[in-house]
């Protein structure tokens, strides 16, 4: 099993869900720890190849955008309640940046 690693303030904005969406992302992240997909996900292109958004429907809406791309970890990149239809282009851009990051450290 893949050990979850959090880029930037993702692990403290997840903290912040309230109980239940916080256990059903906790499930979601354990899911894909285990080579398996959320259950309910889209590809996250715009982020960076490998980038997934988990979509969580629990007293709102709820996103974690995370990549398990890499050998070593699941990253978590960015986590924030959705309140438009669309996702916010601050939240794509701020994970989109952490991807980059962790790209370039990697390297």
């Amino acid at each position: 099993m893949k050990p979850l690693k959090f880029i930037g303030s993702s692990e403290d904005d997840l903290s912040e869900f309230p109980k239940e969406a916080k256990g059903a992302a906790g499930h979601e992240l354990w899911q894909v720890q285990l080579g398996l997909m959320p259950s309910d996900w889209k590809p996250m292109l715009n982020v960076g190849t490998g980038a997934y958004e988990i979509r969580i429907r629990v007293l709102g809406e709820w996103r974690v955008i995370y990549v398990a791309k890499f050998a070593d970890a699941v990253y978590v990149l960015h986590a924030f309640q959705k309140k438009t239809q669309q996702t916010r282009k601050e939240d794509i851009a701020l994970a989109a940046a952490r991807y980059k990051q962790l790209k370039e450290s990697a390297k």
